[in-house]
């Protein structure tokens, strides 16, 4: 498919958030064996406007027809190569432990092009064993071990003393992208792109909307 996003300038972070859910809904929308659907009745399907929806789809081309609106399995293969989802993207773990294995386990990664190739962890005991079939290796081979298996992406999922060292290894690797779930703030090089998943920020932000809904029902009189 010809790709129709070809700006320079970057997307908000914002829409980089929203497109993630484009593409889930259609892909609903796809199973439910729905066709075309118009920007308004997608808008009150996800909880956004009308023109939301046009104004992001218009920033990556054309799309839509008057009086049917959007063609869903052609708009879902479109957002699936504007989110770079068609390329694949092998993907390294960088962790055993629990939170490790849970990510492991999750069956949704391989469903949109991510492959988790290897995993790996400073402990002999689980090193040379396999997590839902992925195998551990040692952290000090990663980078022998990339030469023959390269991967764009690492999941950070280890304890926060270990963080940073664990992205500057793979970063030594070439890697492009880095998901840390540690509980901690790391940096990373130049050109290497970091989201951090903080578990901890999202229930602090969940209540504090809590607690702002108390105070504009009238539950409670003010912050304090």
């Amino acid at each position: 498919m010809t790709r129709l996003y070809n700006r320079r300038q970057r997307v908000s972070d914002a829409m980089t958030r929203r497109l993630p859910a484009y593409y889930r809904h259609l892909r609903l929308l796809e199973k439910r064996g729905v066709q075309y659907i118009s920007s308004r009745t997608l808008g009150e399907e996800m909880g956004l406007t009308d023109s939301q929806i046009r104004q992001d789809l218009s920033s990556f081309g054309g799309f839509g027809r008057q009086g049917r609106g959007y063609q869903v399995s052609a708009l879902r293969q479109t957002i699936e190569s504007i989110l770079g989802l068609d390329q694949g993207h092998h993907v390294v773990i960088i962790g055993a432990g629990r939170l490790g294995t849970a990510i492991a386990a999750f069956r949704g990664f391989s469903n949109v092009g991510f492959t988790i190739a290897a995993m790996f962890d400073a402990n002999p005991a689980v090193c040379g064993t396999t997590i839902e079939e992925i195998p551990v290796l040692p952290i000090d081979e990663m980078e022998a071990w990339s030469k023959e298996h390269p991967f764009q992406i690492a999941v950070i999922a280890v304890p926060k003393n270990a963080a940073q060292s664990a992205v500057d290894a793979a970063c030594a690797c070439g890697v492009r992208g880095v998901l840390n779930f540690a509980e901690t703030d790391i940096s990373v090089p130049e050109g290497v792109l970091l989201r951090s998943v903080h578990l901890s920020d999202s229930l602090m932000a969940l209540s504090f909307r809590m607690h702002e809904e108390e105070i504009i029902s009238g539950q409670k009189d003010d912050w304090l």
